[in-house]
């Protein structure tokens, strides 16, 4: 007899179906890749950069192996000699606290904002000691966060701005992207990101040409050629010519997929009104939705209700950062990061999610008393 309970869960993620779309397309580019005889570098690489800074609004981009990468060399090339500290959040998956001890940094970790759940110009007020070379900042689940009073506060001190965009590509504020406003900006093309490769990858992006210098030699063992090395701390870093090509197929239908996000994370926070859950709010140009974010004061509870009606939740972090024995923060106070890593949760949320997965989430949120 066949089990149909899986057919019936609704997946936090079907990467399936989004691949099955873009079969010809991913044929069609690896052969352009195979003819071209460049598996590195060479025109699709080029071209993909030069397409992610058009659509971004800056001037550089450079494409790297993963997110995680290209935290580390923004934060490498952005430090200010003599300060060893990175000012980042404790909440945002570890990816900017790794990153910035592989660049040699150590990490404060600050609060977050009650609403947003990211940093802001109040929450790390305290934190810009003399010793802060690097403020990281994580536009968190998809929203693009005001960060222009960061960046003045930062400029007055001499500390470089980097943008963690991992979950925020296509977010924008005033005309102005995610990525745009910091020194630099680090961003993920893991697969279930906005913006996917097949596998992994990662870029950087700039507007300052002596950054943009400084990552490229970082990303090349230190150096602009085979057998040199003028920084130290470089790394072996390039996109993959065959993932360039496929994200020069997917970038121009980001915004559209986008949008269906957000209208998925809609469509559940009317069902939650009246419930024991409240969806975190998306702004339409804002937010982009990487996950559809509920609140509860139970969410054990909240999330066993859900389970039993098939719809599958997820913890984005399961342990808040300064927990964790490796950074050894656990003394600082963080009562907004505590809080959310007690109430937060995530629900199905992909552009290839059916209308009838949706419905039954909705429906399940419904019952949530």
């Amino acid at each position: 007899m066949t089990d149909t309970s899986s057919m019936r869960t609704v997946p936090m993620n079907d990467l399936s179906r989004g691949i099955e779309w873009d079969r010809f397309h991913f044929k069609s580019a690896l052969k352009s890749v195979l003819d071209s005889g460049f598996v590195e570098k060479g025109f699709n690489h080029a071209a993909f950069a030069a397409e992610l800074a058009s659509y971004l609004g800056v001037s550089k981009s450079i494409g790297v192996v993963s997110g995680i990468d290209a935290l580390k060399l923004s934060s490498k090339a952005a430090g200010p000699q003599g300060r060893n500290l990175v000012l980042t959040a404790a909440n945002a998956g570890g990816y900017t606290s790794t990153a910035a001890k592989r660049a040699d940094f150590n990490t404060v970790f600050v609060d977050v904002e009650k609403g947003s759940l990211c940093m802001s110009a109040e929450t790390i007020d305290a934190g810009l000691i003399d010793d802060v070379g690097v403020v990281l900042v994580t536009h968190l689940y998809g929203n693009f966060t005001d960060i222009q009073e960061i960046v003045e506060q930062c400029d007055e001190r001499g500390i470089q701005v980097v943008e963690d965009c991992a979950e925020s590509i296509g977010a924008r504020r005033e005309s102005r992207f995610a990525g745009s406003v910091g020194d630099f900006a680090a961003i993920s093309f893991y697969l279930t990101k906005n913006l996917g490769a097949i596998g992994d990858g990662g870029a950087v992006v700039t507007t300052d040409a002596e950054l943009t210098s400084k990552v490229r030699q970082l990303s090349q063992n230190g150096g602009d050629s085979k057998c040199s090395v003028e920084l130290p701390g470089g790394l072996n870093s390039q996109l993959d010519a065959h993932q360039a090509a496929l994200l020069t197929v997917r970038l121009p239908l980001l915004d559209s997929f986008d949008e269906r996000r957000y209208e998925i994370v809609g469509r559940y926070a009317a069902a939650a009104v009246g419930t024991s859950i409240t969806l975190m709010p998306a702004d339409t140009d804002s937010h982009v939705a990487h996950l559809a974010v509920a609140r509860s004061a139970n969410r054990e509870r909240a999330q066993q209700a859900l389970r039993q009606a098939n719809d599958m939740t997820d913890v984005y972090l399961p342990v808040p950062y300064h927990w964790q024995p490796g950074f050894g923060s656990s003394a600082v106070s963080l009562p907004i990061t505590i809080l959310a890593f007690r109430e937060v949760f995530s629900l199905p949320c992909f552009p290839e999610l059916m209308e009838e997965k949706i419905l039954t989430v909705c429906d399940a949120i419904g019952t949530l008393a």
